[in-house]
């Protein structure tokens, strides 16, 4: 049975357990607004004990919290504001993204919206991350506030229909009375501590992935290709597709073979070059998938595959084994000539960087800066199991790093905005002033937000 059947399983009955839970506590569930919560005294001790045991220490590091609350503000805005630049210059870019803007983060999120660069979100990556991610925020929240001599009323489960979250309760009138710099650093420490989860986790993802996975083939998504004069093609010939998904055109240049894709055969009616594959070993014996073995000797890493293949003259015949949907397949090649070294074979397959796609890409590209793009690694021992782990890491490094910064945007709903209406107040000394920005503000982002989400709309129109 698949992991999706478990991963089902425990979500119905986890929803049967917060249902009959629910229940059972209804007295005890107040309603604000639109959330239900519940009010306990988890935590309240151990958050006594550290917001009132290390306040010399915490006033100190106060200091680095805000510097880190104002750094994540900053580096959200240019966030934004380079996803509005993007999607408006690049409507191919937002179909790619397909996640829309706004989306609340809800199990099988990939699946849905089919962002298959993204590894699968099951709900046991939701329910886990989502308690690292919201318990130690809101602890952090109450630890500063605690130094400041501040009473942590409750803490306790938020419920908006099927999203489950965390909350600190401070005592507000005291909070309001704290200094400036008290409140700032108190707001800042959720999305600090999401911080600190990022990094620690990012070293556990980093150990995880050296010690259970190896490099094991070499990893390419096309052939490789020139640019050729369109004037000079003698003859069109058949078209095929290969196996990596390619639909190709044989043309003729001078007695030699070339192959143009679809788009580019459309293209020579108008521009006197483009570009075209050349008519190379691995394209005619339609090689696909990872390439794990060359001529008898295992291959791990495009260094490796590329020594092997200098190692043979022009003319040789050779076996290759690649690696694709989980089976092994063979293919006995002739070697071409090397065009930069006609005394060495050549198999003519390359790996054009693909580029990422939105902002959770750009992220995922940067978490896993470790591994090489044109490297295959295997899991050691049960795959599923090792995927599953590191999918999971990965997971609360990325949730981590998105609460971090998104929380601290100048929006009234996050810490942020109140970070920024404290701080306009401290500048302006003016309550009313600090209150028109705080809402110029909210609503230049609402704005925003509103200006992705139409541009996602608008690029599924056709």
């Amino acid at each position: 049975m698949s992991f999706f059947l478990y991963d089902m399983i425990f979500l119905v009955l986890f929803t049967l357990f917060v249902v009959v839970f629910l229940y059972i506590k209804r007295k005890g569930l107040k309603k604000e607004g639109i959330m239900f919560l519940y009010r306990t005294k988890l935590g309240l001790k151990i958050i006594d004990s550290i917001g009132g045991k290390h306040k010399k220490f915490l006033n100190y590091l106060s200091y680095f919290v805000i510097f880190c609350g104002y750094a994540l503000m900053a580096a959200s805005l240019y966030l934004i504001f380079q996803m509005v630049y993007m999607f408006a210059i690049s409507p191919e870019l937002v179909k790619a993204v397909k996640i829309p803007p706004i989306a609340p983060l809800f199990p099988y999120i990939t699946t849905v919206f089919k962002a298959d660069y993204l590894p699968p979100f099951y709900f046991t990556y939701w329910i886990v991350t989502i308690v690292i991610t919201a318990t130690v925020h809101e602890f952090f929240h109450g630890i500063f506030a605690r130094k400041d001599n501040v009473k942590i009323k409750s803490t306790g489960f938020a419920f908006l229909g099927p999203f489950i979250g965390a909350f600190v309760e401070p005592d507000d009138k005291k909070v309001d009375k704290l200094k400036t710099k008290d409140q700032i650093a108190m707001l800042s420490a959720g999305s600090f501590s999401n911080l600190i989860l990022t990094i620690l986790f990012f070293i556990v993802l980093f150990v995880f992935f050296m010690v259970a996975y190896t490099p094991s083939g070499v990893i390419f998504n096309t052939y490789t290709f020139g640019v050729v004069n369109s004037s000079g093609i003698d003859q069109v010939g058949k078209n095929f597709m290969t196996p990596i998904g390619l639909n190709l055109t044989e043309i003729k240049i001078d007695n030699k073979t070339y192959y143009l894709t679809e788009e580019n055969l459309k293209l020579i009616k108008t521009d006197s070059q483009v570009i075209a594959f050349d008519d190379a070993p691995a394209i005619r014996a339609g090689v696909e998938g990872v390439i794990v073995s060359f001529d008898g000797k295992k291959v791990s890493t495009n260094l490796e595959l590329s020594k092997e293949i200098s190692k043979k003259k022009p003319s040789e015949t050779v076996v290759i084994e690649t690696l694709f949907n989980d089976t092994i397949q063979s293919y006995t090649v002739k070697l071409g000539k090397n065009p930069e070294n006609s005394s060495r074979g050549y198999l003519g397959i390359a790996t054009l960087k693909t580029e990422s796609k939105g902002i959770l890409g750009k992220v995922r590209e940067k978490i896993i800066f470790f591994k090489d793009p044109n490297t295959y690694y295997a899991p050691k021992g049960s795959s599923d199991l090792v995927k599953f782990v590191y999918n999971l890491i990965w997971w609360i490094v990325l949730i981590n790093f998105s609460v971090a910064l998104f929380n601290m945007l100048p929006l009234g709903i996050f810490d942020g905005g109140k970070v920024f209406y404290l701080t306009m107040l401290k500048l302006t000394r003016s309550e009313k002033a600090a209150k028109i920005a705080y809402s110029i503000s909210t609503w230049i982002f609402i704005g925003l937000f509103a200006l992705l989400t139409l541009f996602w709309l608008l690029s599924f129109r056709n």
